[in-house]
């Protein structure tokens, strides 16, 4: 089994979950926020849906220079589920064409001459394709709860579904 195959298989679960939390992205919401400083749950829940393809695309060269963070919103359910489905099928294509040896090469992010971040590939793989995706995923849960939506099973049981029972 190739670090890209273990990846990938992760990569499509996570995806699966991924969708049932934007799914329930209620109509007529894109605008709320939990707080004056935080995103919208457009803004939030379209980040959710692009993440995979935003950092497929980022550390595809074997350096780069810092993103632009500005974020667009949302409308719709229908909306984060085909930004969902054309981000997992872009992060699948690019990982899809890295064996061991390109995943363990060295990625770095500069500004100027400055390393902000210097890791395997594979690192930047786990870390902030994955392990962003899933941070922003459980805050956009927390604005479902929030919005009195129903949660989606994640990991395990939430208060409104039980995949156990």
């Amino acid at each position: 089994m190739t670090l890209t195959s273990v990846i990938l298989e992760q990569l499509d679960q996570e995806a699966e979950l991924t969708r049932r939390a934007l799914e329930r992205v209620p109509k007529g919401k894109s605008d709320w926020k939990p707080h004056p400083k935080s995103w919208s749950l457009g803004q939030l829940a379209l980040h959710v849906a692009q993440v995979p393809g935003a950092i497929a695309e980022l550390i595809t060269p074997l350096e780069c220079a810092p993103p632009q963070f500005v974020q667009a919103e949302a409308r719709s359910s229908a909306e984060l589920v085909k930004a969902l489905d054309e981000s997992v099928g872009n992060a699948t294509t690019k990982l899809a064409g890295w064996d061991d040896e390109a995943l363990m090469s060295e990625w770095a992010l500069r500004s100027g001459s400055h390393t902000i971040m210097k890791v395997p590939r594979v690192g930047m793989v786990r870390s902030i394709m994955l392990n962003h995706w899933y941070h922003h995923r459980g805050q956009l849960v927390v604005y479902l709860r929030l919005l009195d939506v129903p949660v989606p099973s994640v990991y395990g049981p939430s208060a409104d579904e039980n995949p156990f029972a």
